[in-house]
This record gives C-alpha cells, structure tokens and sequence, in this order.
C-alpha cells in the first residue's frame, strides 16, 4: 500500500488553493486530486471488485439482529 504524503497534500490544500481547514478535510481524496489538477492513480471499481467487496463485506439488517 503507497502512503500519502499529508504535508505535501496539506501544503497544497492550505497554501496553493488557500482552503480552510475545515475545507480540507471535508474533502475526499478524489476531490482533492481533482482540485489540484492530478489524474487519476487508480482504475475505476469494476464488478468483479464490487462483488469481492460485496461479499467480504455484506450489508446488516440491524433491525432482525439477534442478541
């Protein structure tokens, strides 16, 4: 997994296109790329990853849980 460089991110958010904190981290990284002109790192989800992540993680009817 590729780490991310928060001060270079927090530099160019706060200073290049003067955001506010509070601005800054209301965005999603995708915003983010897209403000500051980047393209973009990863593919698209197709539906084979969807599937795989639909099934790793399954939605819960909290309301029918028992205990």
């Amino acid at each position: 997994m590729i780490g991310l460089d928060w001060r270079g991110l927090m530099q160019a958010g706060l200073h290049g296109l003067r955001l506010t904190p509070d601005q800054f981290w209301a965005l999603t990284p995708a915003e983010l790329q897209i403000m500051l002109g980047l393209t973009q790192t990863s593919p698209p989800m197709g539906r084979d990853r969807l599937a795989e992540l639909q099934t790793a993680f399954p939605d819960v009817d909290k309301e029918n849980l028992d205990g």
